[in-house]
């Protein structure tokens, strides 16, 4: 191809995204139906409407009711925190509003009241401020590739940020979005990409394409698709499922929700595979221990006996959950705790730091670590996404019976099985040929250069037939975007590329799962890949940044507007039978509608909205 004129600025999408549709490279093509514009706006404002019935109906709050004397029938007094604007717990006006409300229900010892017995209605979830907690994410900027050659970075599959995001901007959350809540590339990471499969004998197949950046005129969009290998379960799966049930979790879109999850997880289980249960609140207890995974009726009951109350020591529940994997490990199977959780830890060890601590030692047993988010108010998203981080895991939201469906059904083993550990990608630029770089996204997992070929240095995991997505921004050589400049004496700007035609080279350095060596491939990428026009994956991608960009208010989100991303992203042949992306365009379209703005940080938001309305049960 022709060298063309690079005087624009180059957008690099690495994009390794979380696959779980089959290729068609292979398969026959078939046309393409053709659908009106009518016709798609009906189906994406269904899909819309459809996500909104996902959520799980109100569910009984048990509580713990001891009698002495079974026989006889007993009268408990449960008083709920009820709380209404205007009031706290002392009768002070102001925003910490709390008021106390009391039901009286009658039950024999061991058994449920009626629903009759105990009624609440509308009670508040605490309205005096905001707790949930998110990293702070300082956005990426411009770089000189000849100071900075290298970007270098950990693999991350989560995908917790987009459902935590859907979850706000289909409620209208009135406690607001804020920026450190919008991680770009776990929005990208959560839709399906057609990218090839690995080769026979390799770990990853990789697809690369250039081709212009919607955003800018001055740019063009670099995608890099990496999908990893899909492997065969035959030797088990070990499986301990650590649920928190302290009091935080008395809400029907936390412990009911959690129970509705597993138990979906528990119905492609088979006697191949084991199962345990432990929970966690003031202390631990273990309702469950070596179950076989067919004995469906057995794990069922244990997960109807829990029921929410009390602190919540993470810290013995963590411990303990190990002990048990540990106890019951699978060589050569898949050995995972799985933590569902709002994060809200208050005994034991609570701290970020305290707990990655704690995780990092129990991780070197060889048990991986996952964790499920779950709820609203008090969601402490850094603690949970430090945890996935550091103990081989992988980390989403669930935020209704749907969500619980993907993660844990349609694609449980990409979700569960790694087939890459300690997965680093180093981004090398040429500085003959590129001016400077901005990555996109991945600002929390960023690595020194050399952490690159450092075995000992922590990397990303990888499940089967799974991929991930990174962005950058890329400025060629002779572009007239400017860039803060470093001059070095040493000669530092001269082409790094072993081909002269390189812009970059992507290099990926993963380990086996029961692997402390890793292993290195390289792909390098040439000015005769740039094409004219984006392919659907690439649009797609592209769109759901620019959507990121938009939200987070970035300064680098160009021409970038709603009704462009909504607009193009319609034309998506996909968005007819996958409904995800439809749900995604009608998310577009409720912030463009309705002005969802952000909050600068998360505790400035109040409310008052109702959580539940229905029966109290006493056991």
């Amino acid at each position: 191809m022709k060298k063309r004129n690079f005087a624009v600025a180059m957008l690099l999408c690495v994009t390794l995204a979380a696959c779980g549709t089959e290729s068609s490279q292979n398969t026959p093509v078939s046309p393409t139906p053709v659908y009106t514009q009518e016709e798609i706006d009906a189906h994406i404002q269904s899909v819309g409407n459809a996500y909104l019935t996902q959520f799980p109906s109100p569910t009984p709050i048990q509580y713990l009711c001891v009698n002495p004397y079974p026989q006889h029938q007993i009268t408990c007094t449960i008083s709920l925190g009820v709380w209404i604007d205007g009031s706290d717990s002392s009768g002070t006006k102001g925003p910490n509003s709390y008021s106390p409300s009391y039901v009286t229900v009658n039950a024999y010892n061991g058994s449920y009241a009626s629903a009759s017995n105990g009624y609440v209605s509308n009670p508040y979830y605490p309205a005096a401020a905001n707790t949930e907690n998110y990293n702070g994410i300082a956005e990426s900027g411009f770089v000189t590739a000849g100071s900075q050659p290298f970007s270098t970075f950990g693999a991350d599959v989560d995908t917790a940020v987009y459902t935590n995001l859907r979850r706000k901007i289909f409620n209208n959350d009135s406690y607001g979005i804020t920026k450190d809540a919008v991680r770009i590339e776990e929005m990208i990471n959560y839709f399906d990409y057609d990218y090839a499969k690995p080769a026979n004998g390799e770990k990853f197949g990789v697809v690369t394409d250039l081709t212009p950046c919607p955003w800018n005129s001055d740019t063009l969009l670099l995608r890099v698709g990496v999908r990893a290998e899909e492997v065969a379960i035959n030797k088990g799966s070990n499986i301990v499922f650590l649920i928190d049930t302290s009091g935080s979790m008395n809400s029907y879109d936390k412990l009911p929700l959690v129970q509705e999850s597993f138990k979906k997880l528990m119905n492609n289980l088979t006697a191949d595979d084991t199962v345990s249960i432990v929970t966690y609140a003031g202390s631990y207890s273990v309702p469950l221990e070596g179950v076989k995974g067919d004995e469906h009726q057995k794990i069922e009951s244990a997960l109807n006996s829990l029921y929410a109350g009390g602190g919540t020591n993470g810290e013995g529940g963590i411990k303990k959950a190990y002990e048990i994997a540990e106890k019951y490990f699978i060589e050569g199977g898949n050995n995972r705790v799985i933590l569902a959780t709002d994060g809200d830890l208050n005994i034991g060890i609570s701290s970020e730091e305290g707990l990655i601590d704690l995780i990092e030692d129990e991780k070197e047993s060889g048990v991986f670590f996952s964790c499920l988010g779950f709820g609203t108010g008090n969601y402490q998203d850094s603690k949970m996404e430090a945890l996935a981080d550091h103990g081989n895991g992988n980390y989403s939201y669930i935020d209704c019976a749907a969500e619980a469906d993907r993660v844990l059904t349609k694609e449980m083993w990409s979700t569960l099985y790694t087939v890459a550990k300690d997965v680093k990608f180093q981004v090398e630029f040429n500085p003959a040929l590129v001016k400077g770089y901005r990555q996109i996204g991945y600002e929390n997992r960023v690595m020194a250069a050399e952490d690159f070929e450092d075995d000992t240095k922590d990397g990303g995991e990888v499940g089967s037939d799974q991929c991930v997505t990174v962005l950058y921004e890329v400025v060629p050589i002779d572009s007239d975007y400017e860039i803060p400049n470093v001059t070095s004496r040493y000669g530092n700007s001269d082409a790094a590329g072993v081909n002269n035609d390189e812009l970059l080279a992507v290099n990926i350095r993963y380990k086996e799962p029961d692997s402390d060596v890793s292993q290195l491939r390289t792909f390098p990428v040439t000015q005769d890949m740039i094409g004219t026009t984006m392919d659907d994956d690439t649009s797609w991608a592209a769109g759901v940044a620019q959507f990121g960009m938009l939200l987070r208010e970035s300064e680098y989100a160009g021409t970038s507007t709603y009704d462009d991303i909504i607009d193009r992203l319609k034309q998506s042949p996909k968005v007819m039978n996958d409904d995800f992306r439809a749900e995604f365009i009608y998310m577009a379209e409720q912030v463009k509608d309705n002005n969802i703005t952000l909050a600068e940080n998360s505790n400035t938001y109040t409310t008052t909205g109702y959580v539940y309305s229905g029966p109290i049960v006493v056991k």
